[in-house]
């Protein structure tokens, strides 16, 4: 999948998953349902892994390791617990404004990287998709799900 297709499939998915929370008032945004997490704490992780993957995707672009020394993604819920934690207090509005600014300066960053570095099994590919399209659709079924039995 080249650059612009991904780009195109991240666009897609996320709308998929604007769509998935659209019309959802502030009390059931903030209703735990998914373990102790709610739609905004699904949303606030989201958030969380576009920005860390933002200075990920500009290292690429400068020719850079992609990751700095000393970090690692490896403990992935120790990582989504403090994304989604960071936005515990906020309202559904700023987390929904949010979602929508931290996607558009992944989609910057991942702009700035060259074509040739997303060819399948790259970093740059790897990460587009797993923090884009490929995180939308592991969230926007569960959401959908959880709304039609809820009645939501």
């Amino acid at each position: 999948m080249s650059k612009a297709e991904l780009l195109t499939d991240l666009e897609t998915e996320f709308q998929n998953l604007l769509n998935a929370v659209e019309g959802l008032t502030d009390e059931q945004m903030v209703e735990p349902w998914y373990g102790e997490w709610g739609v905004r704490e699904i949303l606030g992780h989201v958030i969380g892994w576009h920005h860390e993957m933002d200075g990920v995707l500009q290292r690429i672009s400068r020719g850079e390791k992609p990751v700095l020394e000393g970090v690692t993604y490896d403990d992935t819920d120790a990582w989504n617990a403090r994304f989604a934690e960071t936005w515990q207090a906020a309202s559904p509005a700023a987390v929904l404004e949010e979602l929508i600014a931290s996607k558009g300066s992944f989609v910057k960053a991942a702009q700035m990287v060259p074509e040739e570095r997303f060819e399948e099994g790259r970093a740059a590919h790897r990460i587009l998709l797993g923090s884009g399209p490929d995180h939308y659709r592991e969230h926007t079924p569960r959401i959908l799900e959880w709304r039609k039995k809820a009645g939501k």
